[in-house]
């Protein structure tokens, strides 16, 4: 390393941002095809594509963080912001879908049959499926917040085995949603009540996968001695992560599946 006067990272040049751009794009080609052709070979090219510069980049970014001291407390503050800014836009993301589920079902327009939910739709029963998940979930919430607490406390098996429950936690939650999907009496494409529901609940699915993948890589760090007491920027992002995921699933539960039922 050379030496430095200031303490900011000044990134070497990176071909991750270049590769990660290309592979999103035929992430969402591969998407389209399928959607529209049911074509798929694109699809997974732009999955792989994607999962592959995921793990390089991290890797980089675990070097720099980790092995060679360039995340200095200055630039963790940096980290932070960025963090915070991240996810005040999620927060925006999906204030989008509650406005349109919201706009739809507090004035229901003749095409819809004037009620909510509209006219020959079954709406899945709150107190089922959506219930437990919203179980899952909150648990999950509570040994995300374990780990944290036993890794200020240099506690290392507690963190370990508090990450395994998160993450088998979000697992369950992704397996249940599934399955209420597969058995869902209505499709996307029954009127807005289906479209606000399945893009409102599968964007935050997603959320709970990337989240899940997250922690999962957490845990990894956690057990090759990566984190300590006080330099473990890379688990609290994921953690304020994930009790973001757990806030905007009470408010999709309360809207879409108790009080839009």
């Amino acid at each position: 390393m050379s030496h430095q006067t200031h303490p900011f990272h000044m990134v070497h040049p990176s071909p991750w941002p270049l590769t990660g751009a290309m592979a999103a794009m035929i992430l969402t080609t591969g998407l389209t095809l399928w959607f529209h052709y049911n074509s798929y070979p694109a699809l997974l090219l732009g999955l792989i594509c994607t999962l592959l510069v995921m793990f390089q980049w991290w890797r980089d970014i675990v070097r720099e963080s980790t092995f060679l001291g360039h995340h200095t407390p200055t630039v963790q503050k940096g980290l932070r912001l960025g963090m915070i800014l991240f996810i005040t836009s999620e927060i925006f993301f999906f204030l989008g879908f509650f406005w349109a589920f919201y706009h739809s079902s507090l004035s229901p327009t003749p095409e819809l049959g004037g009620q909510w939910p509209p006219t020959g739709i079954t709406p899945i029963d709150p107190f089922e499926v959506p219930l437990l998940n919203t179980a899952v979930l909150l648990a999950s919430g509570v040994t995300v917040t374990w780990a944290h607490h036993s890794l200020m406390n240099a506690n290392r098996v507690q963190t370990i085995h508090a990450l395994t429950l998160t993450v088998l936690l979000g697992v369950y939650f992704t397996a249940l949603q599934t399955m209420e999907y597969y058995e869902a009496p209505f499709t996307i494409a029954d009127s807005t009540y289906g479209s606000t529901f399945f893009v409102a609940t599968g964007f935050h699915g997603l959320h709970v996968i990337i989240g899940s993948i997250f922690l999962m890589t957490c845990l990894y760090r956690q057990v090759k001695y990566h984190f300590t007491s006080n330099h473990h920027f890379g688990f609290e992002a994921a953690a304020w992560y994930w009790h973001f995921v757990d806030m905007i699933w009470l408010f999709l539960y309360i809207s879409i599946y108790w009080w839009g039922s």
